[in-house]
């Protein structure tokens, strides 16, 4: 049976979808079959052999459709499909305390799951630009005040994107 990975994101502002673009690449570049869907877009999992889900984090909370997501295909993602979650979120530099408070939120989010086992969680760096904030982030002074940033490290994004494929392929000689 063919391996097909399905790599579904949420995206307010095109970030996340870029990440899981990139996943999706990596993926298919080391032999996977792969489907990108809009996590609002994916009604069944079955015919899947591993699901990637990946949201950004905003204001404390990971993306509503990725939490949805986890409640409505709690069942098969419970009993037998590998997970590998991801999350974008910290703006600033990765030897902050951000990345730690981030993580620590993060891990809250995916504890209301306690039944939730996934093969790897991993933190990314996230984009800003309050440019392109949009009601009711537009409102907040603060953000609208803050400068752009980028801190998606696209090596580190493919290397644990290729880190899953040994992990969705058990079977293959080390």
């Amino acid at each position: 049976m063919e391996t097909k990975v399905l790599v579904a994101y949420a995206s307010s502002y095109g970030s996340t979808k870029e990440i899981a673009e990139v996943i999706s690449e990596t993926l298919r570049s080391q032999g996977l079959a792969v489907d990108l869907q809009p996590i609002r877009k994916v009604r069944i999992l079955e015919g899947y052999s591993a699901v990637v889900l990946g949201a950004p984090l905003y204001m404390f909370h990971w993306h509503k459709e990725a939490l949805h997501f986890l409640s409505r295909h709690r069942k098969i993602l419970a009993d037998h499909l590998p997970l590998a979650i991801f999350a974008g979120g910290p703006f600033a530099k990765e030897d902050g305390k951000e990345w730690q408070e981030v993580r620590a939120l993060f891990d809250r989010e995916l504890a209301k799951f306690p039944w939730l086992t996934p093969i790897s969680v991993q933190i990314v760096g996230g984009k800003f630009d309050p440019a392109k904030l949009r009601f009711p982030y537009n409102l907040i002074p603060a953000l609208k005040k803050m400068p752009a940033s980028d801190l998606r490290d696209w090596v580190v994004i493919r290397a644990w994107a290729s880190s899953l494929v040994a992990q969705f392929l058990p079977d293959l000689p080390p």
